[in-house]
């Protein structure tokens, strides 16, 4: 098959950040398209990846150049920004086979008040929001948004979050991140740690350092049973990250991520199933009951450079 790979950093020519872990995810979903003996294609700006062949592009024609490449290919992946993963998900979905989350289920996930308000409806522990701080401790984060950037913690009374940033209550707690393959039925793959730093000073920005998966955690089952309930409430399907803070015997829910997120690096080094064939058995076949983990993988944000 040919598959068409599009991710945003990568084919727009951003930079930092940003370009460091789009590169990084491409580069291992791509690598894992071709050891099994597919074809892969992906929008590329300036950089080169050791899988696949790059078409350029960049922020001005980054969809015309998808829609055209998405037409040519059998099937296709997004990677992108909240912001821009509807518009773009809805340009693969009308031309080709989308092996992501389909459009109407990013619409739920990347609106984080949509999202939330969703998922407290129905019963999914998620932490309180508010309008306007009156004590303690509260996490300001954009309403679109992902990895940790632009967010930070204050206990300001009377702060009131700009239209486009939502309050979320501080709740102390491991960071940890459950992956899964959403489909027909639901495959979840790994318990992740997440490595940030919050430090409890006003303003002070939080930090996503990098990622450790497998981690181990006697509420391994929790965690999964409730990312699968949030995955099918939301009608997600293909790859989804979804963020937890582990508070005692409770995790909530902090962000749904419908697309393929860093943790992928970690996940495709200690695990022996593709994530190429699973993303392909997904649309096409039917997933296995479960995966094999052996070893454990770890990186630093700084280590993709």
């Amino acid at each position: 098959m040919k598959i068409l790979l599009a991710e945003y950093s990568v084919g727009a020519g951003l930079g930092g950040t940003y370009l460091l872990e789009g590169k990084c995810m491409l580069e291992t979903i791509a690598n894992s398209f071709t050891r099994v003996g597919h074809e892969v294609i992906y929008p590329s700006s300036d950089t080169v990846i050791s899988s696949g062949f790059p078409v350029e592009s960049d922020s001005s024609n980054f969809e015309y150049i998808i829609e055209m490449l998405a037409k040519k290919c059998d099937a296709g992946l997004v990677i992108a920004p909240d912001e821009l993963l509807p518009v773009l998900t809805r340009i693969i979905e009308n031309n080709t086979i989308n092996l992501g989350c389909p459009p109407e289920a990013v619409d739920k996930c990347v609106d984080k008040i949509k999202c939330s308000e969703f998922l407290s409806k129905s019963n999914i522990p998620i932490p309180k929001t508010t309008r306007e701080i009156k004590n303690g401790w509260w996490v300001i984060k954009p309403r679109y948004g992902s990895a940790s950037e632009n967010t930070f913690v204050t206990s300001i009374k009377g702060y009131k979050p700009e239209n486009n940033y939502i309050a979320t209550e501080y709740i102390d707690g491991e960071h940890v991140s459950v992956s899964l393959i959403s489909g027909d039925n639901q495959l979840p793959l790994t318990v992740n740690k997440q490595l940030i730093d919050i430090p409890q000073i006003n303003d002070s920005e939080i930090k996503y350092n990098g990622n450790l998966t497998p981690y181990s955690t006697s509420k391994k089952q929790k965690l999964y049973n409730i990312a699968v309930s949030a995955s099918r409430l939301l009608d997600c399907r293909g790859y989804v990250g979804i963020d937890f803070i582990l508070n005692n015997d409770t995790p909530y829910i902090v962000d749904v991520n419908p697309r393929p997120t860093t943790s992928l690096v970690s996940i495709c080094n200690v695990m022996k199933e593709e994530i190429a064939e699973l993303l392909i058995k997904n649309r096409f076949e039917k997933l296995p009951n479960s995966v094999e983990i052996h070893g454990q993988h770890s990186f630093l944000k700084e280590d993709l450079k």
